[in-house]
This record gives C-alpha cells, sequence and structure tokens, in this order.
C-alpha cells in the first residue's frame, strides 16, 4: 500500500521521489537521444527502435509498449496529429515537418513520462513559434506546482499564457494526470481553468504536466486505429509534457537532466502564487 491523501492522490516519500527520478532520468535521456537523431528521411518506427534499446539498455522497460494495447514504445505525432500518433514506417518525416515525441519508462516499479516536439529540419517560422508557446506554457504550468497551492492553478497557467499569445487551439478533452506506481493516476490535470480550486498540493505528489496546443482550432478527432488523435482542421499541434514532484523547495522536475533548474527562472518570472497573476 502506498500513502494517499483524502482525495485519493498518492504522496511519496522522499526515498520514492528519488526512484522516480531515476525513472524520469531514463525518459530524459531517451528523449535527448532521439532529438539528436531525427533528421529528414527516418521514419516514426525508426526512432521507436532507438528508443525501445535506450530504454532497455538502461534496465528500464518502456511503459507505452502493450498499455491497453498501445503497440509501440513511443507516441510520435506528426504534424497535424496532437497526440497518441502510432510509429509506423508508412511515412518518412520530411524537411520541415514536426514531430511530437512522448515516451515513458518503468524503473523499479516507478514511471516516467515525458513529451517533446522537434522541427525537422528548417520549419516554418509559425512552426517554430507554436512550440516555444507550448513549451513555455508547461513551464508556466510546472512553476504553479507549490505547496498550498490548487490543482486548477496549473490550468489556469497554461491556458492564461497560451492566450496571451495568439490566437491558438487548446483541445479541452486532453491534459496531464498524476503518475507513480501506475502511468496513469488521478487526478486529470487539465490545460485550462480558473486558479484556486481542486485539492491543494502537497509535498510528496507527483504529476504530468503535458500541454498540447493546435495552431488552428481546438477541436481535435481519432482516427480508425483507435489511438491516434488530429486536429479537425488539418494544421499542426505540439505538445510538451515533464513529470514533476511537489517538493518542499518547490517543484522537480524528475524528467529534466537538470531537474528543471535552468527553467524555473524564466518559467516563474512572471508568475506570481498568491494570485495566480500571469504577465507575460
Amino acid at each position: 500500500m502506498f500513502k494517499k491523501n483524502r482525495h485519493g492522490i498518492q504522496l511519496k516519500s522522499a526515498a520514492q521521489v528519488e526512484k522516480m527520478r531515476a525513472a524520469g532520468l531514463v525518459v530524459a535521456r531517451t528523449l535527448e537521444l532521439l532529438r539528436t537523431t531525427v533528421q529528414p528521411g527516418m521514419t516514426p518506427l525508426d526512432l521507436d527502435v532507438v528508443a525501445e534499446e535506450a530504454i532497455r539498455n538502461e534496465g528500464a522497460i518502456p511503459s507505452f509498449k502493450g498499455y491497453q494495447g498501445f503497440p509501440a514504445t513511443i507516441c510520435a505525432s506528426v504534424n497535424d496529429e496532437v497526440v497518441h500518433g502510432i510509429p509506423t514506417d508508412r511515412r518518412k518525416l520530411r524537411e520541415g515537418d514536426i514531430i511530437s515525441i512522448d515516451c515513458g519508462a518503468i524503473l523499479d516499479g516507478w514511471h516516467g513520462d515525458s513529451a517533446i516536439t522537434v522541427g525537422i529540419g528548417a520549419v516554418d517560422p509559425a512552426l517554430t513559434e507554436l512550440m516555444r508557446v507550448t513549451e513555455e506554457a508547461m513551464w508556466r504550468g510546472i512553476a504553479a506546482l507549490r505547496v498550498g497551492g490548487h490543482l486548477s492553478d496549473i490550468g489556469f497557467q497554461v491556458e492564461r499564457y497560451v492566450r496571451s499569445q495568439g490566437r491558438y487551439g487548446i483541445p479541452q478533452e486532453y491534459g496531464g494526470h498524476g503518475i507513480g506506481t501506475e502511468m496513469h493516476m488521478d487526478p486529470w490535470v487539465a490545460n485550462h481553468g480558473r486558479p484556486g480550486r481542486g485539492p491543494r498540493f502537497e509535498a510528496g505528489m507527483c504529476f504530468a504536466i503535458e500541454p498540447m496546443v493546435n495552431l488552428g482550432t481546438d477541436r481535435t478527432r481519432v482516427l480508425d486505429d483507435d489511438w491516434t488523435v488530429v486536429t479537425i482542421d488539418g494544421r499542426p499541434s505540439a505538445h510538451f509534457e515533464h513529470s514533476v514532484a511537489v517538493t518542499e523547495d518547490g517543484p522537480l522536475v524528475l524528467t529534466a537532466l537538470d531537474g528543471g533548474a535552468s527553467r524555473f527562472p524564466r518559467a516563474e518570472a512572471g508568475v506570481t502564487p498568491e494570485t495566480g497573476d500571469t504577465t507575460p
């Protein structure tokens, strides 16, 4: 049995957070390898093979493979694919594409989960900006993970930042989640909403924070493979994610190589935790 708070959210001890950090670093190193490996002419399946080998070489297990029937190690979502894209060899990546790579690993029974979006070669400036906005929105959400804050503060900060940057779509039905001894645990973490609502953050809580932002509408649909989510209007989407632990000293980013230290000054610069105000 693992400790939970009164809302049923799993609470980790400091030692258990360290185990999650170890799992998170497997994911971080795997995604960094994929970031530097991907190039025009490769297929999403090529990346999946690299990812599985990297994870298993570290003594970990791919957490996506076989999860509810998912057939691969990573989710590889290209251009208008929002999330849950199945990597296959049916298409080759081309200069100007963007690909969202979602990766998970289990080490010693604990899960790490993270995602990046990468441009293939030179990409349209609008796509570069889409990726920047999505990643920064993630960091704004992470910065809200302070003891005593509320769950809805995450989505509030994500949405507020995205809305301040232009006319982007935020899919309402997809978001983050608790993480620990399972990949997906309570609670669900929205990427939108009002601040100051829901359970209060306590040290030992761990969440996967993952905004998905579309260049056009927020509306999506699921393809016939029952996994791949695409935008209704066919315009591109970006996705970034980190697994994060709430600590007395602030958020510890379990799936960042530096624990998030290099990003927090920038991510927190416009956040006033007491009011939820954000200055773009």
